[in-house]
């Protein structure tokens, strides 16, 4: 919301990323847009302009016959191609335009087209290419109208004052200038919209990171209990029926459980927009992981008060903690383990025991789910050390701030 809300009396919000019609189109596109309205709506007012300036300058400049329409049309037509070959046509407009003057044609907007042409140029990129056509065309008219003007047309022509061509070499200087701030900005343009789209991807990372962690840390403890629970089911179904009845369904509630839970995190990938519907796990829901591990035979003290923590700090607390038992089923061979929470004005602290030994190679899980509770605490500026303990067993130590970290708005 904070990066849509318009401030009352603040830039447009163009400003920033540019105008609609500016980013219309990317680098690529527009180097193969054909711009036929504004070419021809410029066109127009370079013939309509001309004419009329001819009227104002009777007398005193050749009139305007065949050849000079021609020179009209190739100069502002070129402009269709200024997209595709920006260099080419901002010579062509400048080398057009000059032989237009140069043959005493009535001064007009064709001069405009130069301009236009070279402010492409310099925007495209091809800097030396538009300063170098719209200074050609300065020089040459600099040269006819203080040397040339005395063998070309109109006939008796005075020479121009160099005061004259200090005002036309400032227009030179000033469409130039204007150029480049054009071109500075619209790179600024171009990396912001980069700078966006890369944020763009790193948080549809981020996303997918989240959830792959939450399936993983729902699915690993659900599906061990299960594991666990079928081992005991297969095991009593002939000896002792009730209990292999119990087993089953603790699988049922088991697999009911985490069916929600995938459920509840699927969703956000369906309506990312929306609220989820069921409130995210916290330590409040530690007496029912307690449960569910005494169904698959492991007994977990808990010692320590349940504190009010923010969302993201107790579902961080509720996965590591769910973690950390789900490794004690499949890695330990202990049916004990203790849970100890400690929380002051600034961190909550909690430590997973088992008495062990480790049944094999993985001990205290050294895979995904270890990683996972890494990054659970590492993106809220926590800590986590895991590993055996000096007289036997695994311990898993999280350190995670109270305060959650602010995000920039």
């Amino acid at each position: 919301m904070g990066e849509q809300r318009v401030r009352a009396g603040g830039p447009p919000q163009w400003w920033r990323h540019g105008p609609a019609w500016w980013n219309r189109h990317d680098e690529e596109a527009r180097g193969t847009h054909w711009p036929w309205p504004s070419t021809v709506v410029f066109t127009a007012f370079v013939l309509v302009g001309s004419h009329f300036s001819a009227g104002n300058q009777q007398g005193r400049r050749e009139p305007l016959d065949v050849y000079a329409g021609v020179l009209l049309l190739v100069a502002s037509g070129l402009l269709l191609w200024r997209n595709r070959y920006p260099v080419f046509v901002a010579f062509g407009t400048a080398t057009a335009t000059l032989v237009y003057f140069a043959a005493g044609y009535p001064y007009g907007p064709v001069f405009l087209a130069v301009a236009v042409s070279c402010f492409s140029a310099v925007v495209a990129g091809h800097r030396r290419a538009g300063w170098t056509a719209v200074g050609m065309l300065w020089a040459g008219h600099a040269l006819i109208a203080l040397w040339l003007y005395r063998w070309l047309p109109p006939p008796g022509d005075a020479a121009a004052s160099w005061g004259q061509e200090t005002v036309i070499g400032t227009w030179v200087v000033a469409i130039g200038a204007v150029s480049e701030l054009a071109r500075v900005r619209r790179e600024q343009w171009a990396k912001e919209r980069a700078e966006r789209a890369q944020a763009a991807r790193r948080r549809a990372d981020e996303e997918r990171l989240r959830i792959a962690r939450e399936l993983h840390d729902v699915l690993a403890h659900s599906i061990s209990v299960i594991n666990v629970q079928a081992g005991v089911g297969l095991a009593l179904l002939d000896t002792d029926p009730e209990q292999a009845r119990t087993a089953l369904t603790t699988i049922k509630a088991a697999s009911k459980e985490a069916l929600g839970e995938v459920r509840q995190v699927l969703e956000t990938l369906r309506t990312p927009g929306d609220a989820p519907r069921a409130p995210a796990p916290g330590l409040d829901r530690l007496p029912e992981l307690v449960e569910q591990a005494a169904s698959a035979g492991l007994t977990v003290e808990v010692e320590g008060e349940l504190p009010r923590l923010p969302p993201g700090t107790d579902l961080a607390a509720f996965r590591i903690v769910q973690e950390a038992l789900t490794n004690v089923v499949r890695h330990s061979g202990s049916r004990h383990a203790h849970v100890h929470l400690e929380h002051d004005g600034d961190a909550l602290r909690l430590r997973i025991d088992d008495d062990g030994p480790a049944t094999g190679a993985d001990a205290g899980g050294s895979g995904n789910g270890l990683a996972g509770m890494r990054e659970r605490a590492a993106a809220l500026g926590g800590t986590i050390d895991a590993g055996p303990r000096p007289d036997g067993g695994w311990r898993v130590l999280a350190v995670l701030p109270l305060k959650a970290k602010e995000e920039d708005r």
